[in-house]
């Protein structure tokens, strides 16, 4: 029996070889190619990275407010009668807003005005009563005074009858007792009398105090019902109305609010990772988008709302023309200044406060991919915080389409 032995076919091992080869080829051209790509230098834009001091300034956003508001309440219970201003209206401090009607108001100024009347008459009339009162005692002190003149006479006549040896010893001690007597009736009746100047002047005080209380009186209801005519109070513009035509309002109840326009202050919002940064009377710039103003911050609230702080800002320059109560504004606030900072002119890609890949120039012709760590956004400059020198050179151009490239090869 013969036994035929299996062959090798060495083409097989050839193949698999060869196949092998081709694929470490084309994994050695593709790492090659993912690690260098060659760029036309003409195609690419560059900056220089700068240092040096950089004032640090938050971008805020807001609106403008009016720096005084009136809120205008009902005087007194009435009802809407004539609504003369509507909302957005331009109002001086005498400008009648609305008018308000309460016959029973009416009614209570003519009754009080009707009791001062009253009073300041029967002032006068008592006036009259205390001057006639004071002839009164005047009269008795007078007559005590004759009184006393005629006992001194009647003394006297006595005293040289005496010497003459005709009047007695008894009509003579009569006498003196008459002009004692009258005397003190005379003392008493002026101390009384000085008693009653001092209780009439009391009495006086006290009606006067009636008629101050009453005329006070008066003067409130009368101003009530002058308030019934609502004005504005200051310079500015109506910016809400809350009540309507016929409405009946009680005391105190709101009827509007009247804004200053020329007055204004600035409500500017604040990112929370830098409000606590920010001191109280930092300087502020803000765009109006027709112009810029000077301003200042004066309060900080403390309490974050959708990741932003409330500040508000003083305004220091003049108004822009489109200047008003609630008109859009951004900001920048100044925050802190970076004698020694590293920073780049921003350009499109570039974000703030973010990591990011750029190219950087390392030769003439040969450009880096590196990984860097951007801080604020400064007017228009970006603060580098980590990845670049002073005095490098980033492509500022779009280089979306080499990030799979490490490096960049340059070509004139």
């Amino acid at each position: 029996m013969k036994i035929e032995l299996a062959q090798h076919k060495p083409w097989k091992k050839i193949t698999a070889i060869a196949l092998f080869i081709s694929l470490l080829g084309y994994a050695t051209f593709a790492v090659s190619s993912k690690a260098s790509k060659t760029v036309d230098i003409a195609s690419l834009s560059f900056q220089t990275v700068s240092s040096g001091p950089l004032d640090i300034y938050s971008n805020a956003y807001g609106e403008f407010a009016s720096a005084k508001e009136r809120l205008l309440t009902a005087p007194a219970l009435g009802k809407v009668a004539e609504i003369l201003v509507r909302p957005g209206t331009q109002v001086t401090p005498e400008t009648v807003i609305l008018h308000l009607n309460n016959p029973k108001l009416e009614q209570e100024v003519s009754q009080a005005q009707g009791q001062l009347a009253q009073q300041q008459a029967q002032l006068e009339a008592f006036k009259y009563e205390q001057q006639s009162e004071r002839l009164n005692y005047q009269g008795r002190i007078a007559d005590i005074e004759a009184e006393i003149e005629k006992a001194q006479l009647e003394l006297s006549v006595n005293e040289n009858l005496m010497n003459l040896g005709v009047s007695s010893k008894i009509e003579l001690q009569r006498a003196k007792l008459a002009v004692k007597q009258q005397s003190k009736r005379l003392k008493f009746e002026k101390q009384k009398y000085q008693q009653f100047i001092e209780m009439q002047g009391y009495q006086l005080t006290q009606r006067d105090i009636t008629i101050v209380q009453q005329a006070s009186q008066v003067t409130l209801l009368e101003q009530q019902l002058a308030d019934m005519q609502v004005k504005a109070g200051i310079t500015g513009s109506l910016q809400t109305l809350e009540v309507e035509l016929g409405q009946s309002v009680q005391l105190g109840e709101s009827l509007a609010k009247v804004g200053s326009d020329k007055e204004l202050i600035a409500r500017l919002r604040l990112p929370q990772h830098q409000a606590d940064q920010v001191d109280i009377n930092a300087p502020v710039i803000i765009d109006t988008q027709k112009g810029k103003i000077a301003a200042h911050i004066t309060r900080i609230e403390s309490v974050v709302a959708n990741g932003s702080v409330l500040a508000e800002a003083v305004l220091d320059g003049e108004l822009t023309s489109n200047a008003r109560p609630s008109l859009a504004i951004s900001a920048q606030v100044f925050v802190i200044h970076n004698e020694k900072a590293i920073f780049i002119k921003q350009v499109p890609g570039l974000r703030p406060r973010s990591k990011q890949a750029v190219f950087v120039r390392t030769t003439s012709n040969l450009l880096e991919q590196r990984n860097v760590t951007f801080g604020e956004l400064s007017q228009n400059k970006l603060v580098v915080v980590e990845g670049l020198l002073a005095g490098e050179d980033i492509v500022s151009s779009d280089t979306s389409k080499y990030t799979q490239f490490s490096q960049l090869s340059l070509q004139d």
